[in-house]
């Protein structure tokens, strides 16, 4: 009688391919609400010390910075005006304001960094490889943003309130609400040129496709004329209107980033 061999139990041999897509598919390591409270601290007190070291660079550089932001502004009034301060204390808090904002940017790069590190344990191994353009887009968007604001966006909004004088109304702005409104455009761009890098960080979560962005252009555009509206520092119409232009132009550059870094199906 012929004897008929018992299949093996024992496991078949893995294969180092499979174990390797399976690592990049694989998400991160779990972790508890505690442990989340825990990395948001060490991140928040890293970005602290990184803002800190760049305030201090800042201060270095004040009066440089100073001259930078008000130069432009100043050559736009009419003759013999100066920014004027009312309070003692207002001169030395615009310098220290400046020093800060100016520290900021500074700390961006690494305060972006640490926003990736925070969420990075959530993603699949195969998406953290993209810390790197996520932390250059951001930085990248947010600069240029903050350059159309203070060459373009705030220079025609101060000639629009230059324009209201007559010969009944002189105007003397206080530095530090011209300060205030120059800081309030200012992150307001860098805040909104970050489109762009959230499409990005989207599309390649296979979260975001471009003709889905296409499909839903009106609502869009409706949203963005909304947002420059509640964004935009001053209620008059060009504030608000070149708040919104941008943002229209960054959707279509966003949709044209999610067809070209969408992610692809793998084919059957």
């Amino acid at each position: 009688m012929a004897l008929v061999p018992f299949p093996s139990t024992s496991p078949a041999p893995r294969d180092p391919d499979d174990e390797e897509l399976q690592d990049d598919d694989g998400a991160g390591g779990k972790m508890s609400f505690l442990e989340h409270l825990d990395e948001l601290r060490k991140r928040l007190i890293a970005s602290v010390y990184a803002l800190v070291v760049g305030c201090i660079i800042g201060y270095v550089f004040v009066a440089q910075i100073q001259r930078f932001i008000m130069e432009p502004l100043w050559q736009l009034m009419p003759t013999g005006t100066k920014f004027m301060y009312t309070a003692p204390t207002e001169g030395f808090m615009l310098m220290m304001k400046i020093g800060a904002l100016a520290g900021l940017f500074v700390a961006l790069p690494f305060i972006i960094l640490q926003l990736w590190l925070f969420i990075a344990p959530g993603l699949y191994s195969n998406e953290k490889r993209f810390a790197v353009p996520f932390v250059m887009l951001g930085t990248i968007f947010f600069v240029s943003g903050a350059a159309f604001s203070h060459y373009i966006a705030f220079p025609y909004t101060w000639k629009f309130f230059l324009g209201f004088e007559t010969q009944y109304l002189e105007f003397r702005p206080k530095i530090s609400d011209v300060f205030s409104l120059w800081v309030k455009m200012l992150l307001a761009f860098g805040a909104i040129f970050q489109m762009p890098t959230i499409v990005f960080f989207l599309a390649r979560m296979g979260m975001v496709t471009a003709g889905f962005l296409i499909k839903h252009t009106k609502y869009a555009v409706l949203i963005i004329f909304i947002l420059g509206a509640v964004l935009s520092p001053g209620t008059d119409v060009i504030s608000q209107a070149m708040m919104a232009g941008p943002m229209l132009v960054l959707y279509a550059l966003s949709i044209v980033i999610a067809w070209i870094f969408a992610k692809r199906k793998p084919a059957e």
